[in-house]
This record gives structure tokens, C-alpha cells and sequence, in this order.
């Protein structure tokens, strides 16, 4: 798989974002899991990507669209969460390259200090991907997470600075 590059998302994106972000197989991992309408996605962006500490991104291999990636730093300058999804049909791999691609945008574009993120506790291979990008699992919070019928637990990742390029 050929490295891909991050770039800022576009108007011209959210239809194949919302594409994406409502195919079941993303869909279930998410907070929200309602099918989104058009509308709701384009207050989304309107809302988001004019805000302050908070880059909506797209991830390219090949100059072709197959990811996105939140990172938001709303409560300290330099400590951002981070969310993200693929396009459902991306090539294996893919996901791997887009973590780093995140990872170098956060620590070597915004200079961060630390990186946070979240995954459900049913959503196994998102747990193993943080861990495999070298995050540190500092927490559970037991059953934080309601998906209108049962309870879920939220693991929490960090990742600092420091870390990261230790593991370079």
C-alpha cells in the first residue's frame, strides 16, 4: 500500500463523506448511529469547519479520497481528540497508513502535546488499532455509552508527544 496524505476537507466531500459515515459497517461504531440525513451533515461542516481547534480532514492515496479524520482541541491548546473512518471498500492497509498520517499531521503540523482517543469496548479492532499506533490504554469508562438498547464501555487512549517520536 502506497503512503497517503492528509488534506483539509472540502465542500466537495461531504456527499462522499456522508456516503461513508452512513454505510453500516462505520456506522455501528459510532456515538451516533443513525443514518444522518444530507442536512444534519451539512451543519455538521458548517459548524466544524470554520471552528476554532478542530481540523476535518481527508485521507488521499493516489490523489483518491478513502478516510477521514477529526481532530479537535476544544479544552487545551496542545491535547486534541481524534475520531476517524475509511471509505468501507478501502484496500487493506489503509487504515494503518491513515493512523500514521494522523499522527505525524497532530504531532509534527499542529504540535501537539498529546493525542486522545476513544473506541466502544465491543469495537475490537478499533481497540487494537490504537494500541498498534502506540497508544496507551488509561482507562474505562463502564458503560458511558447508551446505543438505545444496551450499555457500552469506552476505552480511552492517549498518546504523547514524546512517545510517539520515541517509537519512530
Amino acid at each position: 500500500m502506497s503512503s497517503g496524505r492528509l488534506r483539509l476537507m472540502r465542500s466537495g466531500d461531504l456527499a462522499r463523506c456522508l456516503n461513508w459515515r452512513n454505510h453500516p459497517d462505520v456506522r455501528r461504531f459510532m456515538y451516533t448511529s443513525h443514518e444522518i440525513s444530507p442536512e444534519e451533515h451539512e451543519q455538521w461542516f458548517a459548524r466544524n469547519s470554520e471552528a476554532p481547534g478542530v481540523w476535518l480532514l481527508i485521507y488521499e492515496v493516489d490523489s483518491a479520497p478513502v478516510g477521514f479524520v477529526n481532530i479537535s482541541s476544544t479544552r487545551c491548546a496542545q491535547v486534541a481528540d481524534w475520531g476517524f473512518y475509511l471509505a468501507p471498500d478501502s484496500e487493506p492497509g489503509t487504515g494503518r497508513s491513515l493512523g500514521e498520517a494522523a499522527l505525524r499531521y497532530a504531532f509534527e503540523e499542529l504540535d501537539l502535546h498529546k493525542l486522545c482517543g476513544q473506541a466502544l469496548g465491543f469495537n475490537e479492532r478499533s481497540v487494537r488499532f490504537h494500541e498498534r499506533l502506540g497508544f496507551t490504554r488509561e482507562g474505562v469508562l463502564r458503560e458511558q455509552h447508551c446505543d438505545g438498547e444496551r450499555y457500552h464501555d469506552v476505552f480511552c487512549f492517549g498518546l504523547l508527544a514524546a512517545e510517539w517520536k520515541n517509537s519512530k
